[in-house]
């Protein structure tokens, strides 16, 4: 029996295959996250937009220059990427990206909007974070706070991690294991984000942003049923683990 053709792969297919599998790095998956959620909301009918902003360095010191390379899928989906001057002036655009409702007629349903910046811009940027979160998200906009943690104190003068200034914020923090996690916990902190009107932390170490990895990408996978079924399917696996572990 003759071997079905395989199918055609692309370069490109990591910002342009809307199911199936596509493999990239953890940075690309953080370009590719924005373009994702544009799917879903289009999908549920909602004309949305998304907003990008933030300052570089490691480990998402190359994620700018990712950025600028998809700007042609950016732009076909809504999506405005402006680096910040620094992290504090980054981070205030996104909090002004969340008061879409005070403006009748707005172009957009929602707009939904990720921030990036190396550990000690979190630091920096501690007040902003602050009355942003408190000021809360719109209804369909949602924010998205991408830390680069070093804790090896690989690229840094000292070892560093974000948690407790989120703690401090009042910001909940996923903390993804993996590429397919970048994705995966992204998705659910902007669904998170809406629906509690929190912004959500999704901390970003080196030994994830600069791995790479075949991943799913099926919208399906996203679904709120999906999310609970996994869920499920996590807390079983843990118990049985431990089960194991006691006979």
């Amino acid at each position: 029996m003759a071997m079905p053709a395989p199918l055609p792969v692309s370069l490109e297919d990591k910002y342009t295959l809307e199911r199936g599998r596509v493999y990239l790095t953890g940075i690309q998956a953080l370009v590719r996250l924005p373009l994702m959620q544009r799917w879903l909301d289009v999908a549920k009918g909602l004309n949305t937009g998304g907003f990008i902003s933030g300052y570089r360095g490691s480990p998402l010191g190359g994620l700018d220059q990712n950025l600028w390379r998809a700007k042609k899928y950016l732009a076909e989906n809504h999506i405005k990427f402006e680096p910040g001057i620094n992290e504090d002036l980054a981070m205030t655009s996104i909090w002004g990206s969340q008061q879409l409702n005070l403006y009748p007629g707005a172009k957009y349903d929602g707009v939904f909007a990720m921030w990036y910046g190396k550990g000690p811009g979190v630091d920096r940027t501690l007040d902003v974070m602050k009355h942003g979160n408190t000021a809360g998200t719109s209804k369909h906009g949602g924010v998205l706070i991408c830390a680069g943690d070093d804790h090896g104190a690989a690229s840094s003068t000292l070892p560093h991690q974000s948690d407790h200034n989120f703690i401090s914020a009042m910001v909940p923090v996923l903390y993804p294991a993996n590429t397919q996690e970048i994705l995966d916990y992204g998705i659910f902190g902007w669904a998170m984000s809406r629906y509690s009107g929190c912004w959500v932390a999704l901390k970003c170490v080196s030994e994830n942003v600069e791995a790479s990895a075949s991943v799913s990408v099926d919208p399906e996978r996203w679904s709120p049923m999906h999310l609970v079924e996994w869920n499920h399917k996590r807390d079983w696996e843990h118990t049985a683990g431990l089960w194991g572990e006691c006979v």
